[in-house]
């Protein structure tokens, strides 16, 4: 039996996705697409779920898409690419951000194509020193998928999207950092241990705050100054009524550490 293409472990509220091709340097394949699909619907509809950690397996984070998953012969009419971003890339990348809490993409090598463009919609990004970022697409004619021509410009800005882009140049994590395209860049050795830090202190952090803060800033760029007050006051109208407010509020008084459930 083949192994599984990716790897889903779920402890103590801390959720684990690893992509699991390491021989293919965990480039997309359909069935990697339905098992994360399935993974990620699983963590959505778990209530003991308070954050997610997303990494690759052996040297590399995602090299993107299999190529030879759907390969074109000289002569054939062609794929339709636009069913694939239908299909897969596209409810990835939106089931990503609709999570109900934190996502920490640990990036431990090469992350190309899709592969790159897949951790800017993770809500934290840590890259190894040694990691790297190219948008391959150029080199193929295409354009850059996975949320690409969105995330970039609104990242590092039109310049810095556009000669990433149109040269396909590869980016390493020092200078993503550097641009805002990901938090933070950590030694080699120290990115799983910083990346499962982060997740435990999220595991106890109030997860309904959390998901509102990671709404209301993903709905900012759409709205305008008195729409997002707005929003922010709604949110912060149902937010009030929570129960991790309330302990929040009690164990600040009391001088002590919250007890936060995400509820």
């Amino acid at each position: 039996m083949s192994s599984p293409s990716i790897l889903l472990e779920n402890r103590d509220g801390i959720a684990v996705i690893t992509l699991n091709r390491p021989d293919k340097l965990n480039s997309f394949t359909v069935a990697m697409h339905l098992e994360l699909r399935d993974a990620i619907a699983t963590l959505q509809a778990d209530p003991s779920v308070r954050v997610l950690l997303l990494t690759g397996a052996g040297r590399g984070f995602c090299a993107g898409q299999d190529l030879g998953d759907r390969a074109v012969k000289p002569g054939d009419d062609g794929v339709d690419l636009g069913e694939s971003i239908d299909k897969y890339y596209g409810p990835l990348v939106k089931s990503l951000r609709a999570l109900p809490f934190p996502v920490i993409c640990a990036v431990n090598g090469v992350a190309a194509g899709a592969g790159a463009n897949l951790p800017l919609a993770c809500d934290i990004v840590l890259a190894a020193r040694s990691a790297s970022f190219v948008e391959v697409f150029c080199k193929l004619g295409l354009i850059p998928d996975t949320g690409g021509t969105y995330f970039l410009p609104r990242l590092v800005g039109t310049a810095r999207a556009m000669g990433m882009a149109l040269l396909g140049e590869k980016i390493s994590a020092e200078q993503a950092e550097r641009w805002g395209l990901i938090w933070k860049c950590v030694d080699d050795d120290q990115l799983m241990e910083e990346a499962h830090a982060m997740a435990a202190h999220f595991a106890r952090a109030p997860t309904k705050g959390l998901a509102a803060t990671k709404a209301t800033l993903y709905a900012s760029p759409a709205h305008t100054l008195p729409e997002q007050l707005d929003l922010e006051r709604d949110t912060m109208r149902a937010l009030g009524r929570s129960r991790d407010y309330r302990e929040g509020v009690t164990a600040f008084l009391e001088k002590r550490a919250p007890q936060f459930t995400g509820q």
